[in-house]
């Protein structure tokens, strides 16, 4: 059997463009935005996890690992990794609750929100370049479709 040279297609080419499954085409854009975050972010020296668990638990207070772990769309194992790093940075602090001893509350140190707001002006311009040529109603269209598709269709 003889190898032959297969010309595979381009991002936004053939199956990996319009006439793609959506499923694959979500895949594919949503790991070309992570590569673009992870080097957008890499000088701060944060991950696109490290900044999503920053963010909500700024968005968040009070929220638990597990809660964060959610809506952030990741494991709670992996949440208390990156919580452990960010605390070991300065960026987060843990207290323990006032009537449970056990839980601790992640709270974002002003060091941390510092750290946020340099990520969020350049993960903003990675959406804005996004958004770029999209009409106000598509971008509403994109953003309910993106937030429809994100639903638990069992829950």
């Amino acid at each position: 059997m003889r190898n032959r040279q297969m010309s595979l297609p381009e991002a936004g080419e053939d199956k990996r463009g319009p006439e793609g499954r959506l499923g694959y085409l979500l895949r594919q854009a949503a790991a070309a935005h992570r590569l673009r975050m992870e080097r957008a972010l890499a000088d701060l020296d944060i991950t696109p996890p490290q900044f999503t668990v920053l963010t909500m638990l700024a968005s968040y207070p009070g929220c638990s690992n597990a809660d964060i772990a959610r809506i952030a769309v990741l494991t709670a194992p992996t949440v208390t990794v990156i919580v452990g790093n960010l605390e070991a940075r300065g960026a987060v602090t843990r207290r323990r609750h006032a009537e449970h001893g056990r839980i601790l509350h992640i709270d974002v140190s002003a060091q941390g929100l510092a750290l946020l707001e340099r990520c969020r002006e350049r993960v903003h311009a990675l959406d804005e370049a996004l958004l770029a040529g999209f009409a106000e109603e598509e971008e509403a269209a994109v953003r309910r479709w993106l937030s429809a598709a994100a639903r638990d269709p069992a829950a």
